[in-house]
């Protein structure tokens, strides 16, 4: 009874060995850790079938093993196979029979955790492997049928709440487990719906939101109640495409649709044209539109392109600094396309319309 509310070992050393066969001569291995600062990566050559990787965390983190069985193409050949790891203190061995199509990960409480989770999911898995062959086998003429892809659209949805039902029952059977944490924030993806995920966090044990992940946790969800519907929107400068300031506050008084977006991002260009047409419908009752790139330093041009090509006429802003732009971090935006629709007193009324949802709430507003 006192071994699931033991004080979890947070920070350490860590050694990653492993033995798979077959391999080619110049086979490599990956290690991916997804940390607090972002995306590490370290590499390794296998000799004999044989590979160690040694490292330090200050905290638990998840990541990947990626098997490149004859080292051609780097981390990003299609013969790379990789499954996922937990990083925790200790001795964590990787082995397979067949390279990385059947790698078993063991060492610690996480990762054996981690694949009772994976386990639970094995069925998913396949059907989301499936759909993607599907896919992938249909010819570029069927690709562009909206009845095909409204399909197969509709059957990813369904696999993905098959996915999160999955992930829910783990927390809810798994109180005690740091994995909970894990999947509670696959479960929240990058957007956090707080009335949905508060609760489920706070069921977790206390041992596990004690820890300083789940302490980090709960900052975050507190972070994103203040963004929440009903909240009074965070007030943010920055910059338009002239160099001039521009303030949430300028448009106080009216809607406006705080939009999230950049020229890289495919689904915010092909979300641009159902804001375009919003736009233009409701502006002349009133309704706003500011843009907030999150586009690189250094891609202005690309940035002004894709407002050209995309026929954007609103205010447009950016700090040009990707993910570290400020206002996104004000907003706890981890994802794009992602919006805001602000009412006239300044209160947040609406988060993440788009398509017929967008235009739903406009109707609601200001009529047809």
């Amino acid at each position: 009874m006192f071994f699931p509310l033991a004080a979890f070992a947070q920070s350490g050393n860590y050694t990653v060995s492993g033995k798979v066969r077959p391999l080619g001569p110049n086979a490599k291995v990956y290690l991916v850790r997804m940390t607090s600062e972002g995306q590490k990566i370290d590499s390794a050559a296998v000799t004999d079938g044989e590979f160690t990787f040694n490292g330090t965390i200050e905290n638990p983190e998840t990541g990947y093993v990626m098997i490149n069985p004859d080292g051609v193409g780097g981390m990003r050949s299609r013969n790379v196979k990789g499954v996922q790891i937990m990083f925790e203190p200790g001795n964590i061995k990787v082995t397979s029979k067949d390279t990385a199509n059947n790698i078993d990960i063991v060492g610690g409480e996480l990762n054996a955790d981690n694949t009772r989770l994976q386990d639970m999911m094995t069925d998913v898995d396949k059907r989301t492997e499936a759909l993607r062959k599907e896919y992938f086998a249909a010819s570029p003429e069927k690709r562009k049928s909206q009845e095909f892809m409204y399909d197969i659209t509709k059957r990813s949805n369904e696999i993905e709440a098959d996915r999160a039902a999955i992930i829910r029952k783990f927390i809810e059977q798994n109180p005690n487990s740091l994995m909970s944490l894990f999947a509670l924030k696959q479960y929240a993806g990058a957007i956090m719906d707080v009335p949905k995920i508060e609760p489920l966090y706070n069921s977790l044990a206390a041992n596990v939101r004690n820890t300083k992940l789940g302490k980090d946790y709960a900052a975050a969800i507190e972070k994103n109640k203040r963004i929440g519907i009903g909240a009074v929107a965070p007030d943010f400068t920055s910059k338009d495409t002239l160099g001039k300031e521009v303030a949430l506050h300028d448009f106080k008084g009216k809607y406006v649709l705080v939009d999230f977006w950049a020229s890289w991002c495919g689904p915010c260009r092909a979300e641009n044209p159902n804001v375009v047409k919003a736009y233009g419908e409701y502006h002349p009752k009133g309704f706003e539109v500011l843009g907030v790139s999150l586009d690189q330093p250094n891609a202005k041009d690309k940035w002004m392109k894709a407002i050209h090509d995309d026929h954007l006429t609103w205010t447009q802003i950016s700090n040009l600094q990707g993910w570290k732009d400020q206002v996104a971090a004000l907003y706890s935006v981890r994802a794009i396309p992602q919006n805001f629709l602000i009412g006239p007193d300044g209160k947040i009324v609406a988060k993440d319309i788009r398509g017929e949802e967008l235009t739903k709430k406009l109707v609601e507003i200001f009529g047809n």
